[in-house]
């Protein structure tokens, strides 16, 4: 039996981070978009950490991902 997988709020950043760096979205688009990439069964669990951790779905992606740190700077 598989076992659900814990969307905790590390989890949904890794998870943007991923996407955004893949350019599959951008960082100035609404968290909502980030439904199109977690399965819709799952989409529950991953909006209510957002809501527990006080995140909008109309937020931005940056908004999630927070202050990024560049190695190259």
């Amino acid at each position: 039996m598989l076992q659900s997988l814990r969307y905790t709020i590390d989890v949904i950043r890794d998870e943007a981070r991923q996407l955004v760096q893949k350019g599959a979205v951008s960082r100035q688009q609404p968290i909502y978009t980030l439904c199109r990439y977690i399965p819709a069964r799952e989409w529950a669990l991953v909006e209510g950490e957002l809501e527990a951790e006080g995140y909008l779905l109309r937020d931005r992606i940056s908004d999630l991902m927070g202050r990024e740190d560049w190695e190259n700077d």
